[in-house]
């Protein structure tokens, strides 16, 4: 199984917005590219996340269950704040 963080960001945008198209612009994707994505991924994952038709779309029991899953394990990464290059500055060499 191969599945990447971009995957699972895009499923968690697809989640959120329960709309591929809207999700798409977020992620700055053509919406044809982003639902090839998730059916890659739900082939990988062997089930389906999404149930689609022509108005709407909601997560199936599987889809549900990665969301709560990605819950607890996928959150923003925040960048580590860079040193003050004024703490380097203000030292004296002993």
């Amino acid at each position: 199984m191969n599945v990447h963080s971009r995957d699972l960001r895009y499923f968690v945008t697809i989640a959120e917005e329960l709309h591929f198209t809207k999700a798409a612009e977020r992620l700055f994707i053509s919406q044809p590219a982003l639902s090839k994505q998730i059916r890659l991924l739900e082939k990988t994952l062997g089930t389906a996340l999404f149930e689609r038709d022509r108005r709407s779309v909601r997560l199936t029991a599987a889809g549900t269950t990665l969301g709560r899953t990605r819950a607890g394990y996928w959150r923003p990464v925040t960048p580590a704040r860079p040193r003050s290059s004024r703490s380097r500055l203000t030292r004296r060499p002993d």
